[in-house]
């Protein structure tokens, strides 16, 4: 007995050396937790390890995505803390706080995104690089995308592309717009980036597209089935067939693509091409989010609000007995008041970025506060949308709004630079591609209006988890203008 005691000496011995070191790791971090505590803004912890992350979850999958914040907010005040996703982390539904963590993109803050996310956009790409790279990519990105290039290089190949999709469906047809919103939007960023206009090719595009997009936000399992390693299997035959476009271009000069901005890149900016396929898959990405689903939510909301599709019908019918032609020219577009209203109003409701992840680069002070170096900072774009105090009305769809002067005066339109509504976010980050989605939305609105009339099928609801959607797809029943005219008249 004695013996077995001895021999277990250091066992206990090596026990008790661990539970005073955990001891100690414990009071430590307790007191590093409760110091962080003391310099953030007021908030909880939530649940050990998961701290609010259900929560968190709960709203953004909902249809009211700012839920959770709001709720928050009234309890601790616009700015709080909380624990998501295992970590500290800093929720602003204050405008100027959001501004000041845009504004001081890669100087004070940097982009922070789930690990899933940074593997499928790539190293690469202009939303996940820092610094001097990012800077030289975003500036590659604007001059790519600027108000001149729309009008004499976008504008004729986006109509082009409406046609070509949207004149193909048959009198009483049901279609799901969700899925034809992807197809238009994926089709014209094939189409505008790569110079592809095979729809063989458009239609495969979509559906890797659509399992990229899918496994964004899933957990970085790679094991077969699951989202991440589908996402994964996409993004390598995406970037495949990047790089044969590439390789056809330094091999032949490729002039089907010298139209794309593919083609463009590679004559005007010595980009690796590594650099080049994660540059072109960022920019599929953002396009095709930010176009299809606003294109999508901008009929959801119409078909709620009669009066709102009613004059917006009245712009788009104007414009085209007024010109007699099928292509409308950029003086058209700078002639569609109501159509940048619906816009805006779509965005404010159902933009894309409704919230934004950034890091602190170092200890921040703002105000009374003091984010720690490391702190997850999460500035909650919608919730501003959504504050009753901004806009009257806020959970109402009210393209009026934007005519309002007051909105004017306070500089809540200028979603360039308002505090208040900033669609496309704001600072070094500033969406590259904000005009061209915008002249997207506009002409398949134009398109889609005049020649069609819709019902809707069933029901459906908007989420925001994994990615902005309608759950059942937006099902409609479409009948054509100018046939059910003619039946009128009869």
């Amino acid at each position: 007995m004695r013996e077995n005691l001895s021999g277990m000496w250091p066992f206990f011995i090596t026990t008790l050396l661990f539970i005073l070191v955990l001891a100690k790791l414990l009071r430590v971090g307790s007191r590093e937790a409760e110091k962080i505590t003391r310099r953030l803004p007021p908030g909880r912890r939530g649940w050990p390890l998961i701290g609010d992350s259900l929560n968190w979850y709960n709203a953004v999958a909902s249809s009211h995505p700012s839920q959770f914040v709001e709720e928050m907010g009234k309890r601790y005040g616009r700015i709080f803390s909380c624990s998501l996703f295992g970590k500290w982390a800093v929720v602003s539904a204050d405008p100027n706080f959001n501004r000041f963590v845009m504004q001081n993109e890669g100087k004070l803050f940097q982009s922070s995104y789930p690990k899933s996310f940074r593997d499928l956009v790539g190293k690469n790409g202009v939303i996940t690089v820092q610094g001097e790279q990012q800077r030289k990519l975003h500036g590659i990105a604007s001059n790519m995308m600027s108000l001149e290039k729309l009008k004499f290089l976008f504008l004729n190949d986006i109509q082009m592309v409406m046609l070509q999709t949207l004149s193909n469906f048959g009198d009483n047809q049901v279609i799901s717009l969700q899925n034809v919103c992807r197809k238009v939007a994926i089709n014209l960023m094939v189409n505008q980036l790569l110079g592809v206009s095979n729809e063989a090719e458009i239609n495969e595009m979509a559906q890797l597209f659509s399992d990229f997009v899918d496994g964004c936000l899933s957990v970085p399992i790679n094991l077969p089935g699951s989202a991440y390693h589908i996402a994964m299997k996409a993004r390598e035959k995406i970037i495949s067939k990047i790089n044969k476009i590439i390789a056809m271009h330094r091999q032949q000069g490729a002039p089907r693509i010298s139209n794309g901005v593919l083609g463009r890149l590679l004559e005007e900016d010595s980009l690796p091409d590594e650099a080049v396929a994660d540059f072109i898959i960022n920019l599929l990405f953002a396009g095709n989010e930010t176009t299809s689903k606003t294109m999508l939510f901008a009929i959801y909301f119409l078909t709620r609000c009669p009066k709102a599709t009613k004059q917006l019908l009245e712009e788009h019918d104007a414009l085209r007995s007024s010109s007699g032609e099928e292509m409308l020219t950029w003086q058209d577009y700078k002639a569609m008041p109501f159509t940048q209203c619906v816009i805006d109003e779509t965005l404010r409701l159902g933009g894309i970025a409704i919230w934004l992840m950034r890091e602190a680069k170092e200890d921040v002070k703002y105000q009374d506060y003091v984010i720690p170096k490391g702190c997850f900072v999460v500035p909650f774009l919608s919730a501003v949308h959504l504050d009753e105090n901004v806009f009257k009305g806020a959970v109402n769809f009210n393209p009026w709004r934007w005519m309002d002067p007051e909105n004017e005066i306070k500089g809540k339109r200028n979603w360039r630079t308002s505090a208040l509504y900033a669609p496309f976010g704001g600072g070094a980050r500033f969406c590259p591609g904000a005009e061209l989605a915008r002249l997207q939305i506009a002409l398949f609105l134009h398109y889609f209006v005049t020649t069609y009339r819709w019902t809707q099928v069933k029901e459906d609801r908007m989420s925001f988890f994994p990615s902005a959607r309608l759950v059942n797809g937006f099902e409609i029943r479409l009948s054509r203008r100018q046939e059910e005219d003619m039946k009128q008249k009869i």
